[in-house]
């Protein structure tokens, strides 16, 4: 078949969105499917933006190209989901959140407080209830996404979960010992709230440390509360590192932290597993949820400094439990979260 996967592309910023994208064309064309992202350029403010960029997406013919048939369109998050084809099934990553659930919360609200904002925020709606409702299937890519679609517009989906490169890479390596580090790779910004792990640091009472791995908007702000609080010698970000030294950072890691809020995914949980790490997270922290279980797979703490400080703490006095959440995550992985083979067969089943 002639496959088209649609994706919107925010120009020089890179995340676990790009990842899927690019990592499903290459499973497809595996699959002997003749594959092409198509990636529109476009950024999301102000308000009135997201309006040109979804009647962009709206208008685009991809019925054909250069005079043959595309058979499937595959479209990964908004608004691409609104392109018009006869085959279209959507594999969602998630909705203009800041128009769902993140409309009226206190620091993550962002269309809320733009011109137009009630208009903007309606049109979205009436858009996404029409171009998701007309689509052959709709997967997501967590139970999580598949509960805010429900909740918001009661359009029913299926969970579809899928591993990330570094995941694969991950699980086919021998782990390193359980060091004294606890890694949060991630990109820098308000929603991944590296500050509430730096501000742990602060509670800790063992010699653990803290290696945040990432880059982005909130590089700076971090490295000043770092500073502010003579953090320096148990704290440090390593910007931008190569998936090798990536690789090492996971493979002789204390454990792994991640704790986003209410993510949608979250690549990270399935790495530190992968790695045979125990992974930390918080009751908020939607997607890693599905995977950390609090004394099974992980810990899971509230979004409170003093009870991050609190995991950190426990599991450098408690090797063997580190070294037991770490296996029961692998296998946990290896069990629920299917290869790249059986992903293609179900979206195109």
């Amino acid at each position: 078949m002639r496959i088209a996967v649609c994706h919107p592309q925010t120009p020089f910023v890179r995340g676990g969105a790009e990842t899927h994208a690019e990592q499903l064309v290459g499973a497809l064309r595996d699959a002997r499917h003749e594959t092409d992202l198509v990636l529109v350029a476009g950024k999301w403010y102000p308000g009135a933006e997201l309006i040109h960029q979804m009647a962009v997406w709206r208008s685009m013919e991809l019925s054909e190209s250069n005079g043959l048939p595309i058979d499937v369109v595959i479209p990964l998050k908004f608004p691409a989901y609104l392109i018009q084809h006869e085959r279209k099934v959507v594999w969602l990553i998630h909705q203009h959140r800041t128009a769902y659930e993140l409309w009226d919360h206190p620091e993550y609200a962002d269309l809320a407080r733009q011109k137009d904002a009630v208009l903007v925020r309606d049109a979205i709606h009436a858009a996404d209830r029409v171009a998701l409702g007309e689509a052959k299937r709709v997967f997501t890519n967590s139970k999580n996404v598949q509960r805010r679609l429900w909740d918001s517009l009661r359009i029913p989906s299926e969970p579809l979960y899928h591993r990330s490169p570094l995941t694969a890479d991950l699980l086919r390596r021998e782990p390193g010992p359980y060091g004294d580090a606890i890694v949060f790779p991630s990109r820098f910004e308000s929603l991944k709230r590296q500050s509430i792990v730096v501000d742990a640091m602060r509670h800790v009472k063992t010699d653990v440390r803290l290696v945040l791995v990432g880059r982005g908007p909130d590089e700076d702000a971090l490295r000043r509360q770092i500073g502010e609080h003579d953090l320096s010698e148990r704290v440090s970000i390593e910007v931008a590192v190569p998936n090798e030294r990536l690789r090492e950072l996971m493979l002789n890691a204390l454990a792994v932290y991640y704790g986003p809020f209410d993510e949608d995914y979250g690549y990270v949980t399935l790495e530190g597993f992968a790695a045979r790490r125990p992974v930390i997270t918080l009751t908020d922290s939607g997607g890693p949820l599905e995977f950390v279980e609090d004394g099974e797979t992980g810990l899971v703490a509230s979004p409170d400094p003093k009870a991050v400080a609190d995991t950190f703490d426990r599991l450098f006095a408690q090797r063997d439990l580190a070294r037991r959440l770490g296996e029961a995550g692998r296998r946990r992985v290896e069990e629920t979260v299917p290869e790249w083979p059986e992903v293609v067969e179900r979206l195109l089943a």
